[in-house]
């Protein structure tokens, strides 16, 4: 089992940064690749990044590339989504999962957290 817990989000204005935190415990997290996920009202949850669980894999949707980056610390068990040049449709509660390898689908993640809110005005 593996408990997901993440932080960071908020109300930022469009062009801003945020960093998100995902903070992992239970089972070794360092044998779990981890991805982003978000989910704006009224839409389905969407693929936003994902990392291997040694850090040397990483996989961006076409809409965050560029802008966003994906890195973890297996030693603080802590896995971050910073997030620049943010856009009013990227508005959505973000969520951390994980998963045995890095996959874009979110039916392949077996742990999930519980979502944090980033919402940004323009």
């Amino acid at each position: 089992q593996v408990q997901l817990v993440e932080s960071g989000g908020g109300l930022v204005q469009a062009g801003g940064s945020l960093r998100l935190s995902c903070a992992a415990s239970g089972r070794t997290f360092s044998s779990y690749a981890m991805g982003w996920f978000r989910q704006a009202p009224g839409k389905e949850r969407e693929f936003v990044a994902t990392i291997s669980w040694s850090g040397g894999t990483t996989y961006y949707a076409d809409s965050v590339k560029g802008r966003f980056n994906i890195s973890r610390d297996n030693a603080k068990n802590t896995v971050y989504l910073q997030m620049n040049s943010l856009k009013p449709e990227d508005t959505a509660v973000y969520y951390c999962a994980a998963s045995p390898s890095v996959w874009q689908l979110a039916q392949e993640y077996d742990y999930w957290g519980q979502g944090t809110q980033v919402t940004v005005s323009s």
